[in-house]
This record gives C-alpha cells, sequence and structure tokens, in this order.
C-alpha cells in the first residue's frame, strides 16, 4: 500500500481537514516535488510551509515511520536533505544521517481512493477500469493515448540500441536483426533473433549476387541442414531431395571458408503454425529480400509514404520453396509472398521503430515526425486487446491507437499499474 500512499501525496488527494507533523505544526503543500522511481527519496525538490516557514527539499514516504530505519536511510547522506517524512502510521521518530530529526507527518488514505483501488486490483475483467471509459473526454483520451505511443516507440527504440550494441554499432546490421525478429511473427522472434546475430553479414556480402548461396548461409547458419532438424517422419525424403544435398553441401563449403558456426535448431517452433510461417519460408523470404537490395536502413529511409515502404518489403519465397514447406514434402505451386497485412505489422514493428531511433540518434526530427505520420495511416491492428477496447467505448482508427492501447494493456493493465496510468487516475478519484 505504499504506492498508494505515492499517489495521494502526488496527487494531492490529501484529507478534507488541516494537516500536521506530529508535534503539532500545520504543513502547507505547495509543490509535491518530481517523482522519483529511481535510488533516493521519493520526491525531489518539494515546496512546504511548515508552521509558515517555506521549506525546499526532498520527501520520502513510508507506510511505517520505521521503515526508515529498516531501509538504512539513516546512514545515507542521500536522504539529509529530507523536509519531510510522510508515513501511513507513525510508529518511531526518525533522524537523518547528520543527525537531524525529521519533522514526521501521518498521511491517510481517503476510503473512496482506496476502496477504488482495492477494486481495481481484484476485478478480473479486462480492462479493470471498463466501468468509466465512456464517460471520459476525448481531448485526455487522446492525450494519454499519444503519451503511449511515444512510450511504445521509446521501449522499442532501447531495444534497437541494444541491438546496435550487439551489431558493433553497425545501424544496417541492427537494422538486419530487427527486421528479422519480426519475421518470426511472434513464436519465433527470439530464435530469429538469435539467427540474426549469428548471420555474418559481411561475409555474406561476398556472395550477394548468388541467390543459392545466400540462401546456403542463410539456412545453414538456422541450423536446418543439420539432417536431425528435421522430423524422423520426413528425414528420409528429405535427405533423399536433391536440393537439400545442394544447399548442404554449398553450406558445408562456405562454412569452412568463413568459419561458421549454427545456432541450435531445437530454437525453433513449428507446432502450432501455418505452413506458410514455417522458418523455412520466412528465411527464404529474407534471402530473396536480401538478394534484391531492398530492404537496407538507407533504402527504408529514402521512403517517404506507406506505398513505397511495401513496394520495398514486397518478397516471395525462393523458387524451391514454392512448391515446399519443408525439405522434401511437396506442397501445390504458390509464390508464397509476403501478406499485406504481413507487411504492415512489418512496418509496425520495424520500419516505423527504426526511422524514429535513427531520427533520435541523427537528431532528425524529420525522420521522428515521419515514424508517427506513418503510424496514423497505417490501419489499427485487429487483435482481442483492440476489440476489449472498443467495447469499453475507445476508438481506433489507426496502427497508432492500437500501438497505445497494446502498451496500456502490456506495461500497466497486465502489471496491475493503475496508479501510473489516467484511467486509473480518473478511475481513483470516483467518489461514487
Amino acid at each position: 500500500m505504499e504506492q498508494l500512499l505515492h499517489y495521494v501525496w502526488k496527487h494531492k488527494l490529501f484529507p478534507l481537514h488541516e494537516l500536521r507533523t506530529t508535534d503539532g505544526r500545520s504543513v502547507e503543500v505547495v509543490d509535491t516535488g518530481l517523482h522519483n522511481r529511481n535510488a533516493g527519496p521519493d520526491f525531489f525538490n518539494a515546496k512546504l510551509k511548515i508552521d509558515g516557514t517555506l521549506w525546499v527539499g526532498n520527501v520520502e514516504i513510508h507506510l511505517r515511520a520505521s521503515d526508515w530505519y529498516a531501509h538504512h536511510h539513516d546512514t545515507d547522506e542521500a536522504y539529509n536533505n529530507v523536509v519531510l517524512h510522510v508515513c501511513g502510521e507513525i510508529d518511531a521518530v526518525v533522524c537523518t544521517q547528520n543527525g537531524r530529526q525529521l519533522p514526521q507527518m501521518q498521511l491517510d488514505v481517503p476510503p473512496y481512493v482506496r476502496e477504488n483501488y482495492q477494486l481495481l486490483l481484484a476485478t478480473m475483467q479486462y480492462p479493470p477500469c471498463y466501468r468509466i471509459i465512456p464517460g471520459l473526454s476525448k481531448l485526455m483520451i487522446h492525450s494519454w493515448m499519444s503519451a503511449l505511443q511515444t512510450e511504445r516507440l521509446e521501449q522499442k527504440t532501447e531495444a534497437i540500441h541494444q541491438r546496435l550494441k550487439q551489431c558493433n554499432g553497425s545501424w544496417e546490421a541492427a537494422c538486419f536483426v530487427t527486421l528479422a525478429r519480426n519475421y518470426g511473427f511472434g513464436i519465433n522472434g527470439d530464435a530469429f533473433e538469435h539467427w540474426a546475430l549469428a548471420v555474418p553479414l559481411e561475409a555474406v556480402g561476398h556472395h550477394r549476387d548468388d541467390l543459392f548461396q545466400i540462401e546456403a548461409i542463410f539456412m545453414g547458419q538456422a541450423g536446418l541442414l543439420d539432417p536431425l532438424s528435421i522430423s524422423e517422419a520426413h528425414r528420409p525424403e528429405a535427405l533423399a531431395d536433391d536440393y537439400f544435398q545442394r544447399l548442404r553441401n554449398e553450406y558445408t563449403y562456405l562454412a569452412h571458408k568463413f568459419s561458421l558456426t549454427p545456432i541450435d535448431h531445437q530454437q525453433w517452433r513449428f507446432m502450432r503454425l501455418r505452413p506458410q510461417n514455417f522458418p523455412y519460408i520466412r528465411i527464404a523470404q529474407l534471402a530473396n529480400l536480401y538478394y534484391n537490395r531492398r530492404a537496407s536502413l538507407s533504402q527504408l529511409v529514402e521512403c517517404e509514404t506507406v506505398d513505397q515502404l511495401h513496394e520495398a518489403l514486397a518478397t516471395q519465397a525462393t523458387p524451391y520453396w514454392q512448391t515446399h514447406y519443408s525439405f522434401g514434402a511437396l506442397s501445390r505451386k504458390n509464390a508464397k509472398r509476403l501478406s499485406k497485412s504481413s507487411i504492415d505489422l512489418l512496418l509496425i514493428n520495424t520500419v516505423i521503430p527504426l526511422l524514429f531511433a535513427y531520427g533520435r540518434f541523427r537528431s532528425s526530427e524529420k525522420l521522428c515526425d515521419r515514424a508517427f505520420d506513418l503510424l496514423e495511416q497505417l490501419k489499427a491492428e485487429q487483435n482481442h486487446i483492440i476489440r476489449l477496447w472498443n467495447e469499453c467505448g475507445i476508438e481506433v482508427k489507426s496502427a497508432a491507437d492500437s500501438q497505445a492501447l497494446i502498451q496500456l494493456k502490456n506495461e500497466y493493465c497486465d502489471r496491475k499499474d493503475c496508479l501510473r496510468c489516467r484511467f486509473g487516475y480518473e478511475y481513483l478519484k470516483q467518489k461514487n
């Protein structure tokens, strides 16, 4: 419940009676301060009038006053600038590291706030705040959705920066890894990222004009040319398949030439996947895309419209895979093109975050603005999360809206972090 005390303090949901310290001095809160979520006091640079004297400093909040000692703040000089100790229960006198006795104030959580909070935590229906959604102003909803869009892009930017470090600062390599991860379309995302990091792009670049050699390296590094990667039921046909043997021989030669080590084939998931989503097909599509030189970061940055990006990312499986779903297993001839809806997902999860991250890196407002514009132009994703918010009364017009609501569910609703949510704030302050 300490988080609830933080919330009550931050939003000044104080009792109607005058606030006083434990020794009877009046307290007027001019400014609650900046909420600190890292190490150190809970609120920085608060402004308080204690018995008419203005104090500027930090505020620490605990469920019980004795927690001051349990958390060893009495030996930490970082807490010497605390000017008020706010607690749900005062059960001890507290002193700072430099020996100063702190003024303390008991803060009671208003009953309606406590009841609303407990109801939010106990509600199993998603979203738990559904009752108040129809009554929220469009301006407030738009403001919160815009903040969530930015938060989601910044979160994806951080993931791209981590890949950039793994790629020794190469933006083109980080672009390839990000694109590959999203070719996993969820279930194989981790495996695709691990695979892409194991693909030596400099080595592949020496053979970029030969689609067969590109596919040999791509499939080989995925561990999919290992006979053990093929199910026992299909292994005899695969081992007798001429294309499988040719790819395997070519990879053996290239692996020796470039000292390549494949990833463990057991990382790949095939169960509950439609055949067009099998790793073989997706890797073949990536090989074709790489061969045709259409999806490098420099080329994606030059695209200014959704149509141009669709054209850049449009690809199909290599010839063998147009008649196969796995080695040795024939299927009806089909180009196995990447669908429009799949390309839209790649734009949302790969291209737009890359534009935003690269724009931040280059201090280019133009690229960052383009990322937001593209999100507004793309249709909203259709999934159970979006449908539930629609049923509550949230209008979802574009991918910008659907991305905001996915962020809301993942980072707030699923974690029951209603105290940081603006919808949660509106819910908690309801007195009826």
